[in-house]
């Protein structure tokens, strides 16, 4: 039962994390307006496809990742 618990535990902190990173996203002015995101728009058709951002956020992560498992 201590394992079940201690991953309920970490699922919800996890969700905790995911929901203040899409909270604090809409607040930074540039992010999914970078110069390598596509933005097509037609008449009736959309494409979005943030390229640059994705990058940059991975980067991001994996640095801070790297970080951390350092220690």
């Amino acid at each position: 039962m201590q394992g079940i618990a201690k991953t309920l535990v970490f699922m919800g902190i996890l969700l905790i994390c995911v929901g203040a990173v899409i909270i604090l996203a809409q607040k930074i002015p540039f992010l999914g307006s970078l110069p390598g995101d596509f933005y097509i728009k037609k008449r009736q058709f959309t494409f979005y496809f943030p390229l640059a951002t994705s990058l940059l956020l991975s980067l991001l992560i994996s640095v801070l990742l790297w970080i951390f498992s350092r220690r």
